[in-house]
């Protein structure tokens, strides 16, 4: 059969561009590692368990509305309108994470836990066979990949934390601080995603609906705190540096935090660099708020004063 299909050449004439889709993969946590009976069950119901939470999120109209989908073998992949995304990042991520949690609680099979990444951009979407390849599908599997959201994955309770999210920053930009979603953007934690062995560096956004104390494990190293300066040449003399012995850690991205924590924790990370053999990115971090308690933004002083 003679080939009939010649690649566009890129630059060389203005052509349409295609229609923007929104994107939603996720990936099932070690799945690798399960025996081999269980891969094409687990295959089967990870598909299953996102259908059951569009259905509780009250996305019906998406749920039959997938543009493009495709299996990953351990996750899936679809598109769809970009209208529907502000109800993708809320409710349904967090419905999708009490699903799950429900599943798990089971006790019957395997423990699912997923990471799930969104993305928009253009992308054909014709009814031809090429349809929903382009960067943009490129991405959003780079984002599902990349090392910030395997770590929370991997640093969290698996009793409590069954989905972890990273947001394009894209879709951050224009649906979160937009305003367009009920997911508030301190629930946000800005990362720089790279991945190993891949020519991929870009800023995005961090979401865990239910995060666990072994999140607080991830990220920049620990540093001493500074000793706090007194407000003037005769007050009085400054509290002890406040130190903790007898553990230690070393952890490459996120916060750090030695000891135990109740309540809220807000962190607000430094300003980190990502760099490839082509790409040289700067990152500022910015809150992260887990709940409802005390917030700490930039470095802790211990003296009362402030913080």
């Amino acid at each position: 059969m003679p080939v009939t299909t010649t690649p566009p050449v890129p630059n060389a004439e203005s052509r349409p561009l295609p229609p923007y889709r929104a994107l939603l993969a996720v990936d099932a946590k070690d799945f690798t590692g399960l025996p081999a009976v269980q891969h094409a069950a687990v295959s089967e119901l990870i598909p299953e368990l996102v259908d059951d939470a569009l259905e509780r999120a009250d996305l019906h109209a998406l749920r039959d509305a997938k543009r493009f989908p495709a299996s990953t073998g351990d996750g899936i992949v679809f598109g769809f309108d970009p209208v529907h995304l502000p109800f993708v990042l809320a409710p349904f991520l967090g419905v999708l994470d009490g699903v799950l949690g429900a599943y798990n609680h089971q006790e019957v099979g395997p423990r699912i836990r997923l990471r799930a990444s969104v993305h928009v951009g253009p992308l054909p979407d014709g009814g031809s066979r090429g349809d929903g390849n382009g960067m943009p599908r490129n991405d959003v599997h780079r984002l599902l990949d990349s090392r910030p959201v395997k770590a929370i994955l991997a640093d969290s309770s698996e009793h409590v934390t069954h989905l972890a999210a990273i947001i394009s920053d894209r879709v951050h930009e224009e649906v979160v601080l937009g305003g367009y979603t009920a997911l508030h953007p301190d629930r946000c934690l800005e990362v720089p995603a790279t991945v190993d062995g891949k020519n991929f560096a870009q800023r995005a956004w961090l979401y865990v609906p239910s995060p666990s104390s072994g999140l607080l494990r991830a990220g920049v190293p620990a540093r001493e705190e500074p000793a706090v300066p007194p407000a003037e040449p005769a007050a009085a003399p400054q509290q002890p540096q406040r130190r903790y012995e007898g553990n230690s850690q070393q952890v490459t991205e996120g916060a750090a935090v030695m000891g135990d924590i109740g309540g809220d924790f807000t962190y607000t990370g430094r300003s980190t660099t990502s760099t490839t053999s082509t790409t040289s990115t700067g990152y500022h971090g910015t809150n992260q708020h887990w709940g409802g308690g005390d917030n700490v933004s930039g470095d802790k002083h211990v003296d009362g004063n402030r913080t």
